[in-house]
């Protein structure tokens, strides 16, 4: 059976023209892709995979390849490129990460992680936002929870979250409840990690926006969110300092202990 590709467009992201070039060099080269992948140090797998776009090669993968075809800094710089660039396509590249990672340490000023949210509380988001389908907007995101949960230890969450997210009324009284009940409980669970940054902390970096840091298995990365999308971050260097960004964010939260006491007089004002 032939393999399917999934379509690129060369034009729509530097990582699909990255893509696109990789494998216009190797048939200009006349490569199969297992001697392509000898030369890269990977199996003939994974370099389908970087011609389709479903993976991300690293810059020593670029650098074998720049070596081999003689092509200078080429393929490094395009790297380069498709990593400073915005993803059109970043949302489905972060879930696949956020499968991928063994630890996923997150922040978030605004909103309950999506992990830790009921379903009630994720339709209220769902319902204020403009999407032409509600229903398939939830799917995905309760399809993003349960993929979470299904790992079960294996994943470990690491969330810190400001004050200002428990004091937000999300879908009414009842729904609000439910959620600050939900998240004691999953406080209590050994692979989540939950610490509230309090009001009277003051200023911390957190005022810059959401971010998170996914551990892979050989490398991290970063996502920085913003309005009407966000960004992957791969570069190490840049992954480092929003590593060390999450960090100093955390060290203005509770303790675990406080935190859930944090969580508690909240809930209770809803008794």
């Amino acid at each position: 059976m032939p393999i399917v590709r999934d379509p690129l467009n060369p034009k729509l992201s530097m990582w699909h023209f990255l893509a696109f070039y990789l494998r216009f060099w190797r048939e200009k080269m006349g490569l199969s892709l297992t001697q392509c992948g000898e030369i890269m140090g990977v199996q003939r797998g994974t370099v389908s995979n970087f011609e389709a776009g479903r993976r991300r090669p690293q810059e020593d993968h670029m650098r074998a390849l720049d070596k081999h075809y003689g092509t200078g800094w080429l393929f490094q710089l395009l790297l380069w490129f498709a990593r400073m660039a915005h993803d059109p396509d970043w949302g489905r590249q972060l879930v696949k990460y956020e499968e991928e990672a063994h630890i996923i340490r997150t922040y978030h000023g605004q909103v309950i992680p999506l992990a830790l949210q009921t379903d009630e509380y994720t339709w209220a988001y769902v319902q204020s936002g403009t999407p032409k389908d509600f229903e398939a907007a939830m799917e995905r995101r309760s399809t993003r929870k349960r993929s979470f949960f299904d790992r079960g230890t294996d994943v470990e969450m690491w969330a810190v979250l400001d004050e200002s997210v428990l004091a937000r009324e999300v879908g009414g009284p009842q729904v609000m409840k439910a959620q600050l009940e939900h998240l004691l409980k999953l406080a209590d669970l050994p692979q989540i990690s939950l610490r509230i940054i309090p009001f009277k902390s003051g200023a911390h970096l957190g005022v810059d926006g959401a971010l998170q840091v996914l551990s892979l298995e050989s490398r991290d990365i970063a996502y920085s969110a913003a309005q009407n999308g966000g960004r992957l971050i791969e570069t190490p260097g840049e992954v480092r300092e929003l590593s060390v960004k999450f960090d100093r964010i955390g060290a203005a939260a509770a303790s675990l202990e406080a935190s859930r006491d944090i969580i508690k007089r909240y809930l209770e004002s809803y008794q």
